[in-house]
């Protein structure tokens, strides 16, 4: 009894990181459900949603199973060219175009998947970068289809499910009688695919699948001993991640109205991995701050300094690395679990005090 005693007040002085992490989430919601409202130009939150849902898919498989890719960028061009095309030659519905171009997304990466995923460490990296180079090749010459150096230019919005135009027009009316600002329809459209691919991974992450991706992480040898097919799971995490990549990059393209050879770059695959690393490895919340830190500098400094602009997020990213080796968020979590411990140090050292 005296035992239960002593050990109650830790859990009641203990702060609750996790009401504390919801919390912060429902704040940074609102914010984006008023962005339009409050003077954020909408195109520019829409681009850096869509590289959010690039990075979060990124984590999956980085932050959350352990394995880096080098080619991601691959993925996300595959499924920006497919939309795009199939959308302005084909005329297809943009809700088809997008989960044509996902489809194409993980098909890619199934391939590469089984070719890639025996290997480990650098020799995966190495080959996922390999096959994505490949990828960029057939994009530069597929002139006919992607449109080469010129990219794939005019890709028309459309209207979602055939009613809804997504497209806005300054004022506007939805339905011929709702008032909607220009762009609008289509940021909810993209805050929503956005929210529920944050949900989708969480519980994906959350799930007794994620929990063996974890396993995967910390010790594949003892997960193998366990009984596990580490292959067959870590290729089930790349297909999820690649298709998840491919989602903002159809997305980006609708967004925009076109896609271009930047995205299937190598340097799109390192400033992904930059935008997890920066916001947080293994974190929920740090590649969506990482992206939307990386794309806020790029349009906030390429007007002023040019391509020093690359120059000046590297050394952002050193900084980062050496000061915030966590992230953003990852040293946020973990100076609230310090606290945490200390607040509970403290109170078990007051019980025992006489």
């Amino acid at each position: 009894m005296s035992e239960a005693i002593a050990t109650a007040p830790l859990e009641t002085t203990a702060p609750d990181t996790s009401r504390l992490a919801h919390l912060g989430l429902a704040a940074g919601l609102l914010l984006l459900v008023a962005a339009p409202f409050i003077g954020l130009y909408p195109v520019f939150v829409m681009t850096a949603l869509c590289y959010a849902i690039f990075a979060c898919a990124f984590n999956l498989l980085l932050g959350y199973t352990g394995l880096l890719s080098f080619g991601h960028a691959a993925y996300f061009a595959t499924a920006a060219y497919t939309t795009g095309w199939l959308v302005r030659s084909a005329g297809w519905p943009p809700e088809l175009g997008v989960l044509a171009g996902v489809g194409a997304a993980a098909a890619l990466g199934l391939v590469v998947g089984f070719i890639a995923i025996r290997r480990q460490g650098i020799y995966f990296a190495m080959t996922t970068l390999a096959l994505a180079e490949m990828a960029y090749f057939v994009f530069l010459q597929a002139r006919s289809i992607t449109g080469g150096e010129d990219g794939l230019q005019g890709v028309p919005r459309g209207k979602l499910l055939g009613v809804v135009p997504l497209a806005g027009e300054p004022h506007g009316k939805l339905l011929g009688v709702i008032p909607v600002p220009d762009d609008v329809v289509m940021y909810f459209v993209v805050l929503a695919v956005f929210v529920a691919v944050f949900l989708c991974i969480r519980r994906i992450v959350h799930s007794p699948y994620g929990q063996v991706l974890k396993a995967i992480r910390e010790n594949e040898p003892r997960a193998i001993s366990l009984g596990y097919d580490v292959d067959r799971y870590k290729l089930l995490a790349f297909v999820l991640s690649t298709a998840l990549a491919g989602l903002g990059g159809s997305l980006k393209t609708l967004v925009l109205g076109f896609a271009s050879l930047s995205d299937a770059h190598w340097s799109l695959s390192g400033e992904v991995v930059l935008m997890t690393l920066l916001g947080g490895m293994g974190t929920f919340a740090g590649p969506v701050l990482g992206a939307f830190t990386i794309i806020g500098l790029q349009n906030l400094l390429a007007d002023r300094v040019g391509e020093w602009v690359t120059v000046i997020i590297g050394v952002i990213f050193v900084v980062c690395v050496v000061a915030f080796r966590r992230g953003f968020v990852g040293e946020l979590l973990a100076w609230q679990k310090r606290r945490a411990n200390y607040t509970s140090a403290s109170a078990a050292s007051k019980d025992r005090a006489p």
